[in-house]
This record gives structure tokens, sequence and C-alpha cells, in this order.
């Protein structure tokens, strides 16, 4: 595994003559294979059980956002999938992150590109959201979009905020990929309640 990791991590070591020319392109970078999920031994209980995790996790209201990328050579259209495990890393460089399923099937496809664009989802969006969720659909049917300015990855139509970047590293967590952007470009309308997620339904803030 931790040479499969490597292999994500090379783009984001000391620049080299070889790394400059190649940063110059969209870099393009293998998915994990998808693995036995397991983190425990069949012996072992694990400590809490999926239903009491979700059930406790549920209660922190988090945002909603769509990450979309560009379809590679030989795919039919762009990649996109639902995730409200998003969040800020670093100011300086600047750096988000999201949480993706190691079973995701769209996952490849956005490793393939080696971009991303973040797209926030508002208040009234949670239709869009479910359009995303939904796997194996035509997920950009009928949804207006246009090329995010750095990277070419879909940038929604009337979403409140977009960032775009380009994937600087993939670490692994559990069941789970944690992606690491490096931001190339970002904006926002500056206006709008955003779409909230919290213990299994969408939800606003209250005025």
């Amino acid at each position: 595994m931790a040479a499969t990791v490597v292999r994500y991590l090379r783009s984001a070591g000391s620049p080299t003559p070889a790394a400059t020319a190649a940063a110059r392109e969209p870099s393009r970078i293998d998915a994990l294979p998808r693995p036995d999920l397991r983190a425990v031994g069949e012996d072992e209980r694990a400590p809490v059980s999926p239903a009491e995790f979700r059930a406790v996790l549920g209660n922190f209201a988090s945002g909603v956002t769509v990450i979309t990328a560009p379809g590679a050579e030989g795919e039919d259209g762009p990649a996109g999938f639902a995730c409200q495990s998003f969040a800020s890393l670093s100011l300086d460089p600047p750096l988000v992150t999201f949480m993706v399923a190691r079973t995701s099937t769209t996952w490849p496809r956005i490793a393939r590109a080696g971009v991303f664009c973040v797209n926030i989802l508002g208040a009234e969006q949670g239709g869009l959201c479910r359009s995303f969720a939904v796997s194996g659909a035509d997920k950009f049917a009928g949804v207006a979009h246009t090329p995010a300015p750095a990277t070419g990855s879909p940038q929604l139509e009337a979403v409140p905020a977009w960032i775009d970047c380009r994937i600087h590293a993939v670490h692994t967590g559990g069941d789970h990929l944690i992606v690491v952007g490096r931001v190339e470009a970002m904006g926002a309308a500056g206006e709008g309640a955003p779409l909230l997620f919290h213990k299994g339904r969408f939800g606003r803030l209250a005025d």
C-alpha cells in the first residue's frame, strides 16, 4: 500500500526540471486499487457499530458540495459526485481537502484527470445534490456548467461558490481516501444561504 500511495505523492515532492515541465500540463495519477476495507480482524470487535457511528456523527451539521472533474480521453463526459466531507486545510499554500470512499466508481476518473472543482451548494440546490448522489446515472444531464478557469473542471451554474484545484496529495484513511487539492482559482457570488446536511436530511440556516 505504501508504494501505491507514493505514486500519488510524487508530484508533491521537490521540483525537478522534469517535474517543472510536467506541471505545465494537468497531472494524471493512477487511482488506488480497491482493497479489503476491513480495519479490524475477523476476531476483533469494533469499538462502535456503524449504525451508532452514523447516528452520533449525524449531529454534526456540514455544508454540501459537488466535486467535479473533466472527462479524460476516451471517457463519456465529465465526472462528479455529491460530497459533504469537504474542508479548508491551509492558507499558505492554499489547500483544501475532501474525503471519498475507496469503493467510489467516480474517484478513479477524478484521479485520472488530476484536477477537480469544488462546487459549494446553496440552500435551494438539494435536488442538484441528489442528482449527483445517484450511482450510474448521467449526473450532468440537464445541468448547466462551464469550464473552471484553471483546470477546465465543470463549474456548475448558480452555485454560491466554487474552488478550482489540482490534486496535491492523497492519503489513506480507513475505508476512505483523503484528497488534498491545491487551489488554483476560486470565486463566490457573495449571497444566498448554504445547503446544510444534518441527521440525514437537508436543512438551512435560520434567519
